[in-house]
């Protein structure tokens, strides 16, 4: 079992925090593009604005969930891109690589 560190820790709960919220803001543009602006411009009988509606919870539930996946699939990567490069220990009597 891998010991994750406090900030490694943090970074995931950071991550998932983004991840939902991120989710939930997707998940409310895409209903309110399929069932509340149609809606809001026309006049729709009551058969159609249900079917909207269904349409438009279940697009949001499948965007939502799509989005939390993509996010959380993406972290492990992005992390070990933001790792610093090993630091060369000094080595005395010579010059240092950067001098």
């Amino acid at each position: 079992m891998v010991r994750r560190t406090q900030a490694e820790r943090d970074a995931m709960t950071v991550e998932i925090g983004y991840a939902l919220v991120s989710g939930v803001l997707v998940a409310a543009a895409t209903f309110a593009g399929v069932f509340l602006l149609p809606a809001l411009l026309f006049q729709l009988p009551d058969g159609a604005e249900h079917l909207l509606f269904r349409a438009g919870a279940a697009l949001g539930a499948l965007v939502f969930a799509v989005r939390v996946v993509h996010v959380l699939r993406r972290f492990p990567h992005a992390a070990e891109e933001r790792l610093l490069p090993p630091v060369q220990p000094s080595q005395p009597g010579r010059t240092s690589p950067d001098s």
